[in-house]
């Protein structure tokens, strides 16, 4: 359906008369739509569903892992392998016992099983959209033909009549025509917590944000309380939950920082390997004078291609990444995509929201302040325990009366429940009003018994625009004794006791005092002075810029049920009773996370839809932001224009009264600048910037299945401070990886010069076979490889910034010491290879002649497990370290060498793998040249801490 299709005016609903909504879309709130008008709008709007672009097959997904250069180069190795192998097998030229097609195969399977690996990971399919759908009521009921029916919630079409009552998801976007004590909870949508009293009387400004349209209702949300005939306005994708769905669909996911990294190793390996190629068989043909010994720079070519890819990489990352996840569910944090672990360690900006992330979501009232005086209220969480404190000092509650009086109105005036379950207390309602309840619970009044004493006959709901509800009680068995013996006031008593019913109004202290003509002294009640509203605006001053949120409340003896539209009048000659402050809140860990992140060169930024001034005083004092810091508020963002954005974004920690389009614009803003983005939310509406940011942290306990489809990472404890744990394993899981892939290709240059120096310096044939080195990569490559991604972080790793999630994977000396260690582990290699030449062809030798070639594999991978043992640190000498510290890296070279042993002295593996028989003297040279590569490496360290250098 297409939003141009809508009647003018269908963006503004909330600023429309009820009349005028129903002319704009041809309706009669009585009747509804006819047959043949539903099917000319089926027809025109489409049906009640949200849209799915089509994403990739799975058979494109599977595809896509072949198109690796590294695995093409594979590929066309093992074709080319093949193809020798035929036309050796054609001629008669295979060797005694040589099996056929051996490398071929195991290259392939090689390509296969990391092509397997590349899908399984990518295959997840987005089920964001799904999530959507999910949230839509299937079964509606409408007013169709003056008829009422039920339908699927697909056919609804705008200008249908909708009704809702309690317990109904909402399946269409509307405009309320009339309602009954109706209450939605959006907080899906708008990531408010509390339900909304919804108005069908109120017109509102068109500026109105979407948590305050009080007179409209949005598909997805949820019906708590009451029942409401709507019109429905908004259907598909032009409903507020089909322009979230829209701008999913709209972003585009980022190749990771790693997965950028590894396409720009495998360009330079493959570029690399194909020049090395090009030299050697250009210095062969030069050097023989033609191309008679073209096989043999073949082989030599396909053992230097299958030496510079480390196939044994992909999977070694894999299992390091998926260790990582381990490691994190452990610390209550659930990586979905395996590439967020590594990325989690580049982020420079953490954009968080602030209820339950930041804070407890718990509001607790905090003080009190009544009769001129103000109590600080002691206790935790919902428990209805604790004291009340007047200058510090503890008061009973027949001190202060007023206490008990003030405790009525917030357990009367409240339509939450507060009960206890499996010995934990808990709130079903608004977490403000389960605060109220909790600190009427610490005054001994309870919820249930003032029910059936003061039972509502009638109520006048809070809205937006009056920004306070009042209550009105039938005054039912309470006699003046039983009051003063519950330590209510007798103010109050004589009131319950003289007049038939009693209103309670609560609201914004500056709106609700200015209808108050009375105060409550105590024992009495008085005329209101202006000393004494200046005080009580001064204490409510003071409370809200503690970041507390501050209700005002009032009461009124009346002698009838005051007429229903009847507030207006109804709601004045107030006696004012006092200012309740509380507050949700900061976790006690997050302070301490915030100045870990900020030691760490991470900026933490609050997003929330909370009141600026609240935002500010949680910021404040969670050292996200400083005194005088700039908050920047959802309706200044609109204004803004992405440049302007852009400009201010480095600026401000603080958003407040943000929409969903916001979030994701702040997101962009801040990718633009060069920062590398952690974005959390909870709600539907967070599950765009979710997607959009480098890493989506969604919400486990409070958050949407929307928000955790779009998420990279879920955090089972909804706790910022574990967004910082992640962030530290991040960063040691990023440090490890570079450290064995420095271990990896390292060894693999080696390996390949070494190959192209033997036909080069003449020895003839080639040293290492495709499988051989297939087994180099796989084996002694691979098994120290995974042994070094689980060493410990270094003590150091929160006290520096985050590396650039754009630097290249050869940064910081990478590149450059895998080529210099490449180049000694060659010139070992080759001299070793030299020696062994000579030997195993010198007059006398009783071995084959072949067995130089076995001494060479058999250096290459021993002088590799020194490698290991030297590499676990850049800096630290190895006898300096604690070698236990790591004991999968002693147990990965003991292995691996026993491995590569029974290669040479176990027949059936010497045969397979081409291998000759060494003997001890030969073993010992062996391990002689392989111990050089581990003494030059700490040479190395020795040499950096003389001149003062660290490496990194």
């Amino acid at each position: 359906m297409s939003a141009n299709s809508l009647p003018e005016g269908a963006a503004v609903w909330h600023s429309l008369e009820v009349d005028k909504a129903l002319d704009l879309l041809d309706s009669n709130a009585d009747s509804g739509l006819t047959p043949q008008e539903i099917q000319q709008r089926l027809q025109k709007y489409g049906p009640n569903e949200l849209e799915e672009t089509a994403g990739r097959s799975a058979w494109e997904i599977l595809l896509d892992q072949f198109k690796n250069i590294m695995l093409l180069m594979l590929i066309g190795v093992a074709l080319i392998s093949g193809f020798l192998d035929l036309m050796a097998l054609r001629e008669g030229s295979l060797k005694p016992g040589e099996v056929p097609f051996k490398d071929t195969i195991a290259i392939l399977a090689i390509v296969i099983l990391n092509g397997i690996l590349g899908y399984v990971q990518e295959s997840r399919a987005e089920k964001a959209l799904a999530a959507l759908k999910k949230m839509t009521s299937p079964l509606v009921r409408v007013i169709r033909d003056t008829r009422l029916v039920e339908i699927a919630a697909k056919e609804l079409v705008p200008g249908d009549v909708m009704l809702l009552e309690a317990g109904m998801q909402i399946a269409a976007d509307g405009r309320l025509i009339e309602q009954s004590n109706l209450q939605v909870r959006e907080s899906a949508l708008t990531g408010e917590a509390e339900a909304v009293n919804k108005q069908a009387s109120l017109k509102l400004p068109e500026e109105t944000s979407l948590g305050d349209r009080l007179n409209v209702v949005f598909q997805g949300t949820e019906v708590v309380q009451g029942r409401g005939k709507v019109l429905v306005t908004n259907t598909g994708m032009t409903t507020e939950l089909g322009k979230i769905a829209t701008m999913l669909q709209a972003v585009e996911s980022e190749p990771t920082p790693l997965q950028q990294r590894m396409t720009q190793l495998g360009n330079v390996l493959v570029t690399g390997s194909l020049i090395l190629v090009a030299i050697v068989v250009a210095g062969g043909v030069i050097k023989d004078g033609g191309f008679k010994n073209i096989q043999e720079l073949l082989e030599v070519s396909l053992s230097m291609a299958v030496a510079v890819v480390p196939e044994g990489l992909p999977a070694v990352i894999t299992v390091t990444l998926a260790l990582g996840t381990q490691r994190m569910v452990r610390q209550n944090a659930l990586i979905r995509k395996l590439p967020a672990v590594e990325t989690l360690g580049s982020v420079t900006t953490i954009c968080s929201d602030k209820t339950g992330t930041l804070t407890q979501n718990k509001m607790v009232v905090q003080s009190i302040s009544t009769n001129n005086k103000t109590f600080r209220v002691s206790g935790e969480g919902y428990a209805p325990t604790g004291d009340f404190q007047l200058n510090g000092q503890k008061i009973s509650l027949e001190e202060s009366p007023e206490i008990s009086a003030l405790s009525v109105a917030c357990a009367v005036c409240n339509d939450s429940v507060l009960q206890k379950e499996q010995g934990e207390w808990a709130i079903l309602g608004d977490p403000t009003e389960g605060a109220l309840l909790t600190l009427a619970g610490k005054a001994g009044i309870e919820k249930d018994q003032w029910n059936s004493k003061l039972p509502r006959v009638a109520e006048f709901p809070f809205s937006s625009e009056r920004k306070r509800m009042s209550v009105i009680a039938k005054v039912e068995g309470i006699a003046t004794g039983e009051a003063s013996s519950r330590g209510i006031d007798p103010a109050i008593a004589g009131f319950l006791q003289s007049e038939p019913y009693l209103m309670f109004t609560k609201g914004s202290p500056e709106l609700t005092l200015a209808r108050c003509t009375q105060i409550h002294l105590g024992n009495d009640t008085g005329t209101v002075t202006e000393e004494q509203r200046q005080k009580i605006l001064a204490e409510n001053d003071l409370m809200a810029s503690k970041g507390l949120r501050v209700l005002g409340f009032a009461y009124k003896p009346l002698l009838e049920i005051p007429p229903e539209g009847s507030d207006e009048t109804s709601e004045q000659g107030l006696v004012w009773l006092g200012l309740v402050g509380m507050l949700d809140a900061p976790r006690p860990e997050v302070r301490a996370s915030v100045q870990e992140c900020r030691e760490a060169g991470i900026r933490p930024v609050m997003i929330t839809g909370d009141h600026q001034l609240t935002a500010r005083a949680i910021a404040t004092d969670l050292g996200i932001a400083q005194e005088g810091d700039r908050v920047l508020t959802g309706q200044e963002l609109q204004r803004m224009t992405d440049q302007e954005l852009e400009q201010n974004v480095d600026l401000v920690s603080i958003y407040a009264r943000v929409s969903p389009e916001h979030k994701l614009r702040i997101v962009q803003a801040l990718q633009r600048r060069g920062r590398f983005v952690a974005m959390t939310g909870d709600g539907v509406n967070d599950a765009p910037a979710l997607k959009q940011a480098d890493i989506g942290i969604a919400m486990g306990i409070t958050g949407t299945d929307v928000s955790k489809e779009a998420s990279d990472m879920v955090l089972l404890d909804d706790n910022f401070a574990t967004i910082v744990s992640a962030t530290k394993e991040g960063r040691v899981v990023y440090t490890n990886i570079r450290r064995f892939i420095k271990y990896i290709l390292g060894s693999n240059i080696g390996e390949v010069l070494t190959i192209a120096a033997a036909p080069l310096i003449g020895l003839g044939g080639v040293p290492l076979t495709p499988l051989q080195i297939l087994w180099m990569n796989l084996v002694t490559d691979g098994l120290p490889a995974l042994a070094l991604a689980v060493e410990p972080p270094e003590p150091d790793v929160m006290q520096r910034p985050p590396f650039s999630p754009r630097e290249s994977i050869f940064a910081r000396g990478l590149g450059s010491y895998m080529i210099r260690i490449g180049i000694i582990f060659a010139i070992i290699s080759i001299a070793l290879m030299w020696w062994a030449y000579q030997h195993t062809h010198a007059a006398g030798y009783q071995g084959d002649p072949e067995t130089w070639k076995t001494m060479v594999f058999t250096t290459l991978c021993i002088a590799q497990m020194g490698h290991a043992i030297a590499i676990r640190s850049n800096n630290r000498l190895t006898i300096e370290m604690n070698p236990f510290s790591n004991i999968f890296v002693l147990a990965a070279v003991v292995v691996t060498t026993i491995l590569q042993l029974m290669l040479v002295y176990v027949p059936p593996l010497r045969d397979f793998f081409g291998t000759h028989y060494l003997n001890m003297q030969e073993l010992g040279v062996c391990i002689g040249f392989s111990a050089l590569m581990f003494v030059w490496i700490e040479a190395e360290k020795i040499f950096l801490r003389i001149m003062g250098k660290k490496a990194v």
